[in-house]
């Protein structure tokens, strides 16, 4: 027996051994977590301790998650309860409310505050004469190009084949003047004759304009009897949008054939200027003193808009208490040209190598980032909603913003602070405060989503490798041969001012 237990014993090391030959990783794993040179005792616990400290860790968060959503579709629910309880918890003083913004489940309406209008529409007197004409003593408008360049095989341009000459002589402002403005012949942007009828009798206008089926009207609302009498309120569409809106909305239609939505005339644009949507919502938006030339006043909003203001009141706050012919918003976040082409870029609102070309030649023509030295309060407007008297000088500046658009890229605001900048202290405009634009109209989604294959497009050789991404009927001074050096120009450096922007 004792032989028997002497050799069992003799064969555990050997046993040992063997386990270690096989597996003589898990003798170096052990050796480098601990130098006893065998596993610790202690480090099935410290296991147990780092995974029961992840699972704890996964299991607040996902509570902490319900606890926050329950208590947020409790406060939702308690805002529409009709128990004074549970409405309570709504109130903006409230402790919910407090630790609801807090974390940053509170949304945040624009900024408003009150707009200084006339209390009584009816009180407001109309001024008798116009705005003086100063600087323009008569405009007109050039319907056909008389002179050829590199595109003159082309059909014919609703806005042209602008020579750099022309573009830059049409900043030098003289008594008598005529200049591009759209609307050239065969260059599409066509209205029905119904129509054009209809808007000579129009003298005070609200326009707005839906392109592309992006909108459905919104009827304006606090609408004074006076105004309504008084005003046009036009919606021009094109016949995708037509179409759209006549199978979607209630459109009644008159004995002299107009259609009607609400308080809304649609004006039908036939034959798009443009291949880029954007862009043809330009026409009506900046080209109203052509669109209907027949008016002395004109309120432009945005199709997405529904005006909550009386435009009569508008046109006494903006134009006449001040003496102005000319009013718009200042934006909420940029005052600086380069800054807004910065935020166009990173939102992709259009070609990157686009933009940045749009700028250098701004850049190269001298157009300094804002500054407070600055007499415009910003280069960069809200453009959604425009105030103005149609004197010559305004519809002068109109036809410049509009070209630029024509030319360069469709960002309507990436233009405006320049135009204003050529024309230096000749164009005086009433550029408001944000808060009070706010406080205009209720913003209302679009059917749908914006979307362009140019938007996209990230370099200059892409264009060329795919000469389809090029629009065919606006744009071309981004790519006619421009008569200087822009490879030696550098755009500033742009200091993002806003989180948002």
């Amino acid at each position: 027996m004792d032989g028997n237990f002497q050799q069992s014993v003799s064969q555990r090391p050997s046993r040992r051994a063997e386990k270690e030959a096989v597996n003589p990783k898990a003798k170096d794993l052990e050796e480098g977590f601990f130098s006893s040179g065998r596993l610790s005792a202690e480090y099935p616990l410290r296991m147990l301790w780092k995974k029961g400290f992840v699972l704890l860790f996964l299991v607040a968060g996902i509570v902490w998650m319900v606890l926050i959503l329950s208590v947020l579709s409790v406060h939702i629910w308690s805002c529409q309860s009709s128990i004074a309880f549970f409405s309570a918890m709504c109130n903006r003083d409230g402790k919910v409310f407090i630790m609801l913004d807090s974390m940053g489940f509170v949304p945040r309406p624009p900024h408003r505050c009150s707009i200084p209008v006339a209390d009584d529409p009816d009180a407001i007197a109309i001024p008798k004469e116009k705005a003086p004409e100063t600087s323009v003593l008569n405009l007109t408008y050039i319907s056909k190009d008389e002179e050829t360049d590199t595109v003159s095989n082309s059909p014919p341009l609703f806005g042209g084949n602008i020579s750099w000459a022309q573009r830059e002589e049409s900043f030098k402002l003289k008594p008598i003047m005529k200049v591009h403005c759209g609307f050239m012949r065969n260059g599409g942007g066509d209205m029905d004759p119904k129509d054009i009828e209809y808007a000579k009798k129009c003298r005070f206008v609200v326009a707005s304009g839906i392109f592309d089926g992006y909108d459905t009207p919104h009827q304006p609302i606090n609408i004074s009897a006076r105004s309504q009498n008084l005003f046009c309120f036009l919606m021009v569409v094109d016949e995708k949008s037509f179409d759209f809106i006549n199978k979607n909305v209630s459109v009644r239609v008159e004995t002299d054939g107009g259609h009607w939505v609400g308080i809304w005339r649609l004006i039908l644009l036939k034959h798009q200027p443009y291949d880029e949507p954007r862009r043809n919502g330009k026409v009506p938006k900046i080209l109203v003193h052509r669109m209907f030339p027949e008016a002395l006043y004109s309120i432009w909003i945005d199709g997405k808009m529904e005006l909550i203001v009386d435009p009569l009141l508008m046109l006494e706050r903006y134009l006449w208490r001040g003496g102005h012919t000319f009013a718009i918003a200042q934006h909420k976040h940029h005052r600086d040209v380069y800054e807004e082409a910065d935020a166009n870029k990173r939102r992709k609102r259009y070609a990157r190598p686009l933009i940045d070309l749009h700028m250098r030649i701004y850049r190269y023509e001298g157009m300094e980032p804002w500054s407070p030295l600055k007499k415009i309060p910003s280069d960069v407007p809200e453009g959604a909603i425009i105030i103005r008297e149609h004197t010559s000088l305004n519809n002068l500046f109109s036809c410049l913003w509009f070209n630029e658009v024509h030319l360069f890229t469709p960002r309507d605001q990436l233009s405006f602070g320049y135009v204003a900048y050529r024309l230096k202290d000749h164009f005086n405009l009433f550029m408001f405060p944000n808060c009070e634009y706010n406080s205009q109209f209720i913003l209302h989604p679009h059917t749908r989503e914006h979307s362009s294959k140019v938007e996209w497009v990230k370099s200059l050789s892409e264009f060329k490798s795919n000469s389809s991404l090029k629009e065919s009927k606006g744009g071309f001074g981004l790519w006619t041969p421009y008569p200087a050096d822009l490879s030696k120009v550098f755009l500033p450096r742009v200091v993002r001012t806003s989180k948002a922007g």
